[in-house]
């Protein structure tokens, strides 16, 4: 229980008429018993009707008294009948939840059934190594990502940060604090400055200032009257009130929207992409081992003339051998590891630039976003509002306090600090964010040279407040809304604090600066009769935006992303800060309010979408609508916020960026977490999303390529009586190879700000393009044919020493197919006739292909019959690397020939 003390604006009406009607009772109970009839009957009459009329008030008040509360009993019965004030929670992953979504991965999924064929039928030593290689991979990659959200899951938890604990509430006639979720309809809130609102309510008594900020985003204070709501996670800026609940837990505000988010999140653009290339690799590889079963059965009955079906048996069994490796070579078991490791180092990588990342998607997803809606406030601008100039009736302005003139700096000085509702408590600045920017302007908030006779505070209603000082014996000091100042005014002061007749172009001066986007309030002197005034200056208030906010939108602009401003300021100020920000450069950049797209229909919307740039006076809702709307256009759509009411939209957007102050619910929809609400942390996060499909199409080439060199050596090198060009510990080294060390090579490629100047990709664009097929089909099968031709060359064979056992040939042929993989890894990396551009900055991708290289010649000199290999002389090893070599050339004439035929390059 706590006891606080009421003031006297805090005591309803009524107990001032039972005062009254208590004084009147004392003052006429004698006289009205002992009357005479020496005025006449009716005068006597009517006291004594006032009397008793006043003895009822007095007497029934006591039962009429609106501060007694709810009693134990009566709070049991609202529980019972509206619930409590719990809020539902939503109900986080753990890390198994994480590892079943893993394995919901498309390619993985084709993993997992060769895997299960694998196991079923063809588990035998011939297979054990490519049945762990696989093993392995979805191993890795299933813990590699679920490791990285799940880590991202617990950094999210530690942000959270937003729980209301307590909450003051009138009982049984007095105030005590008790659990929020202990608060029932129709409890008495006793709200102060600095606490935060435990449940939806409506004030009672009084006025107050608070900062809706967690509600609706908006940093501006919103003042509340006798009958206005406040939403449940609301601050009280400034005041005290009563205010009685209304509403608890999932039916308040906050709770509604909490239902909303509840809502499935629609599938990424990645993994759409990701199913379609499963698809076709599924399909490409149930054809060629179709094909290779059918040509080995028809070349067998051929050739050997076999008749009977006993016969032809082992050769079925033998055909459906070599169908089940072509379909498991041909599936990039490396891919799923290689594009949780891309995105998690990207992800640490984004955290060293203010971002975090709660979703390993969402950063690629964010590459590939068409539109974006993103706040004003805290995010293209710095989210504080700050006073920028005092200007004074011939537009003279200053931008500093010190430089006004000294005839007037004392009349401003009391103008701005006297009449200022802020103050400062143990170094911390209290009070509206209006009048905190005025004190910050001033730096001082020095009150003892004169004495405060009366005050008025500012509400929304009178749109002003006043303060009545001992300067010149009796002065008042006005500020507030310019319209209705300036109407009050009939003089100024010029520069030498000289009183002038007032024109009224000042009107004009203020509109000119609201335009520009400026809050603009007025300060004049006068009486306390609001009359006759006499003008002093205005005050020029301005949320300022963020100085790197200009190359930001003109970086993202370039990067064929629409961004969208969607602001609750008017269409004025909204159409000021998107100029001063680059967003409207001409004409056709359409602005329009909530209640122009509220007229419309989702297909006018549709059509006018490409040229919107601006959303005024907008509300919640506007956001998820044209979210969806986006979306019902193919476009990869993205949302910030930091609202509880931004909420929905963020979950339904393909990309949902919650800002750092944001609330908590916002914060548990998002993709990312913008941590220092700074757009451009946004354009970066663009930046990082494009390298990262940049990186998963060059692993794709690398890996598709390889693939398809061991397929051909798989199917066709035994049909040329070459019956094991690849030993199953060599073909282990191959695999890790292309799966594990080649993922982590591509996975640190550097961002290049030149891919912010490329098109965003479409959603339904095909994860390979037309440069990759290109690629992987010809470079793959200049590999493949080369390392047959090398097994039956004599010719490329007599550079080698020849022995019965043929150890040097295939030693030098395990050798080839090593190097050229890794030569054919810096054609992979860049679409550049210079195959070296930008290297230096992949410090990973050298150190891997060092590492190949290094532990290669360990094996070629060291690795004895468990690597099949022997030792070569400096010239067969230099005679190797050159064949191997001769990939760099071959792709670089490719290349060539494309830039020639002006064909699209590039991934």
């Amino acid at each position: 229980m706590v006891a606080i003390r009421l003031e006297a604006s805090d005591v309803p009406l009524f107990y001032y008429m039972k005062l009254i009607a208590c004084i009147f009772i004392i003052a006429n109970f004698y006289k009205v018993i002992n009357s005479k009839l020496t005025r006449g009957l009716w005068y006597y009459e009517t006291r004594k009707l006032v009397f008793f009329l006043f003895c009822f008030i007095y007497f029934i008040g006591e039962n009429m008294n609106t501060y007694k509360g709810l009693t134990d009993e009566e709070v049991i019965i609202s529980r019972n009948k509206n619930g409590s004030n719990k809020i539902s929670e939503y109900k986080r992953n753990n890390l198994f939840n994480f590892i079943i979504e893993s394995l919901n991965d498309p390619i993985i999924k084709i993993l997992l059934i060769a895997l299960g064929i694998k196991i079923i039928f063809f588990l035998k030593d011939s297979d054990i190594y490519e049945t762990v290689g696989i093993i392995v991979a979805i191993i890795l990659a299933t813990l590699i990502s679920s490791m990285s959200e799940y880590a991202s899951e617990k950094a999210f938890e530690k942000l959270s940060n937003d729980t209301i604990s307590n909450a003051k509430v009138i009982r049984n006639g007095v105030v005590k604090t008790v659990d929020v979720e202990q608060l029932v309809v129709d409890d008495l809130l006793f709200l102060e400055s600095g606490d935060k609102v435990g449940a939806d309510c409506i004030v009672i008594s009084k006025t107050i200032s608070v900062d809706e900020s967690a509600i609706t985003g908006e940093s501006k204070e919103k003042y509340k009257n006798i009958n206005d709501e406040i939403y449940m996670g609301s601050t009280v800026i400034s005041g005290r009130c009563i205010a009685k609940v209304i509403k608890v837990g999932d039916n308040t505000y906050y709770g509604k929207i909490a239902k909303d988010i509840k809502e499935k999140a629609p599938i990424s653009p990645l993994k759409e992409k990701l199913k379609v290339l499963a698809s076709f690799i599924s399909k490409v590889g149930y054809i060629c081992a179709l094909l290779v079963m059918s040509s080995y059965l028809i070349s067998t009955i051929l050739i050997k003339g076999i008749t009977s079906f006993e016969e032809l048996v082992p050769h079925i069994l033998y055909s459906l051998t070599l169908a089940i490796t072509v379909v498991v070579v041909a599936v990039p078991e490396g891919l799923p590891m290689m594009i949780t490791l891309v995105l998690s180092s990207n992800m640490k990588k984004l955290i060293k630039n203010n971002v975090l990342v709660r979703k390993l998607v969402g950063i690629e997803s964010a590459g590939s976003l068409n539109i974006l809606f993103t706040d004003k406030t805290g995010t293209l601008t710095n989210g504080k509002l700050t006073m920028t100039d005092f200007v004074l009736h011939n537009n003279v302005r200053f931008n500093k306090f010190k430089d006004i003139n000294n005839k007037l700096k004392e009349l401003i000085y009391i103008s701005l600090v006297y009449n200022n509702e802020s103050i400062i408590m143990d170094k911390v600045m209290l009070g509206n964010t209006t009048d905190q920017a005025i004190i910050k302007f001033v730096n001082s908030s020095n009150k003892d040279k004169y004495e405060v006779l009366n005050r008025t505070l500012f509400d929304s209603k009178n749109k002003y407040s006043s303060v009545t000082i001992n300067y010149n014996n009796k002065t008042t000091f006005y500020k507030g809304a310019y319209e209705l100042i300036i109407d009050k005014c009939s003089f100024y002061y010029d520069t030498n604090a000289k009183r002038k007749v007032l024109d009224k172009s000042i009107m004009a001066l203020a509109n000119e600066y609201t335009k520009k986007g400026y809050r603009t309030l007025a300060c004049a002197v006068g009486n306390e009769e609001f009359s006759n005034l006499t003008f002093l200056g205005l005050v020029l208030i301005k949320d300022e935006v963020r100085k790197e906010i200009k190359e930001a939108v003109s970086l993202v602009t370039d990067a064929g992303v629409q961004t969208v401003m969607i602001t609750g300021d008017n269409e004025l100020t909204a159409t000021s800060v998107a100029k001063e920000i680059g967003l409207i450069t001409n004409d056709k950049d359409l602005v329009l309010t909530h209640s122009d797209i509220e007229k419309k229909s989702d297909e006018e919307i549709k059509r006018l979408l490409p040229s919107i740039k601006v959303i005024a006076r907008s509300l919640p809702e506007d956001k998820k609508r044209l979210v969806s709307i986006s979306q019902s256009l193919g476009l990869v759509t993205g949302m910030t916020g930091d609202g509880v009411n931004d909420a929905p939209a963020l979950k339904r957007a393909d990309v949902g960026f919650a800002m750092g102050s944001a609330s908590e619910v916002a914060k548990e929809v998002s993709d990312i977490i913008v941590l220092d609400d700074n757009y451009m942390s946004i354009a970066k996060t663009i930046l990082f999303g494009r390298t990262i499909f940049k990186s998963i199409r060059k692993f794709i080439i690398f890996q598709l390529s390889t693939n398809m060199v061991a397929m051909m050596l798989s199917v066709i090198a035994p049909l040329l009586g070459i019956t094991s060009p690849v030993t199953l510990v060599q073909m282990l080294w191959i695999n890790m190879i292309m799966d594990t060390l080649a993922g982590v090579a591509y996975s640190f490629e550097p961002p290049l700000i030149e891919y912010m100047k490329e098109k965003p990709k479409k959603r339904e664009e095909n994860i390979m393009n037309k440069y990759m097929i290109n690629e992987i089909i010809v470079t793959g099968l200049f590999m493949g044919l080369f390392c047959l031709l090398f097994l039956k060359s004599d010719f490329l064979q007599s550079f080698y020493r020849i022995d019965k056992t043929n150890k040097y040939i295939m030693t030098a042929f395990f050798s080839i197919f090593i190097f050229m993989s890794v030569f054919n890894a810096f054609n992979a990396r860049t679409h550049r006739l210079n195959i070296f551009a930008n290297l230096h900055k992949n410090k990973a991708f050298l150190s891997v292909v060092a590492i190949i290289v290094i532990v290669q010649l360990i094996m070629i000199y060291y690795g004895g019959t468990i690597f099949r290999t022997t030792g070569l002389t400096i010239k067969e090893l230099n005679i190797t690397l050159f064949l191997s070599s001769l990939v760099i050339p071959f792709d670089f004439l490719r290349k060539l020939i494309l830039k020639k035929l002006k064909k699209p390059l590039g991934v």
